[in-house]
């Protein structure tokens, strides 16, 4: 009955940003990475989907240090794609390493919180 609870919760953040936008506002876009992203379509996608998944993971409890090495891993995901600079295809292996990262992290903690409750 908690897993069915967590999992609830992990995944309603899912709905959370508007499919088609970025997770940040474009109109302050002033990185090259951020006007990449909010001029390609595809990257905005992957950007909405990373940020809805990684809203999800957030709300999953963590054992002590858990915690601050999943916020370690998403600043070191921000510091890769600022190093993309423009670069699409560079953005694009970022997003997807993210999003394939988070899809497996997610179930993992999922299973950690529920079995150490």
């Amino acid at each position: 009955m908690i897993r069915i609870a967590l999992l609830a919760t992990a995944l309603s953040g899912l709905t959370a940003i508007p499919a088609g936008a970025a997770s940040f506002d474009c109109a302050k876009a002033s990185a090259p990475d951020e006007i990449a992203i909010c001029r390609n379509p595809v990257l905005s996608e992957r950007d909405t989907e990373m940020a809805a998944l990684w809203f999800a993971y957030s709300k999953i409890p963590m054992m002590m240090g858990g915690n601050g090495n999943r916020h370690d891993a998403a600043r070191d995901f921000l510091a890769q794609r600022a190093a993309c600079g423009g670069n699409v295809a560079c953005l694009q292996s970022a997003y997807d390493a993210r999003i394939a990262t988070l899809k497996s992290d997610i179930p993992a903690a999922l299973g950690n919180a529920c079995n150490n409750p």
